[in-house]
């Protein structure tokens, strides 16, 4: 599975276009999720990035929330119910549970991947092992240099 994302994601650096077919390919992928995301920090507060689902919260601070708090601690946060977390900010109320892994892009916090889905529990331990490894996936190819016929690349792939 994460090889087709890989040959999606490389030799383009471009971290916005990257994510933009991340949540594209994880929000197909996944069943049974009604968000897929990223959040990019600015400073102390995390910016909706690319994304799949409802309109999102557009900022939120470290430390609030899930996807705050999971980019202060700078570890994954998997929660079973959205509503027993202190502090949850609802973007969709059809959310029921949430995973929300950070990344690192040469070697400093840049941002959170945020998955959502409307059923209770609906992150389990395999689920956290792919998305933690979407999410370096993702930072892998954004830390890469990019390549030398970027340019030529993209205008042959431009229609005539």
């Amino acid at each position: 599975m994460l090889s087709e994302l890989r040959s999606l994601l490389t030799g383009e650096p471009d971290p916005i276009a990257n994510a933009a077919n991340t949540a594209a390919w994880l929000f197909l992928r996944l069943p049974r999720i009604n968000w897929a995301g990223f959040y990019f920090l600015h400073g102390e507060t995390l910016v909706v990035g690319p994304f799949q689902g409802q309109p999102a919260c557009t900022r939120i601070p470290l430390g609030r929330g899930v996807c705050g708090t999971a980019a202060a601690r700078n570890e994954t946060i998997v929660v079973p119910d959205v509503h027993l977390f202190e502090g949850h900010i609802a973007c969709d109320s059809a959310s029921r549970s949430e995973i929300v892994v950070p990344f690192t892009i040469a070697g400093r916090l840049a941002g959170v991947l945020d998955i959502d889905s409307p059923e209770l529990d609906r992150f389990k331990q395999p689920d956290r092992v792919l998305i933690e490894a979407v999410a370096a996936l993702y930072a892998e190819a954004c830390a890469s240099p990019a390549p030398a016929d970027a340019g030529s690349r993209a205008s042959q792939a431009s229609p005539a």
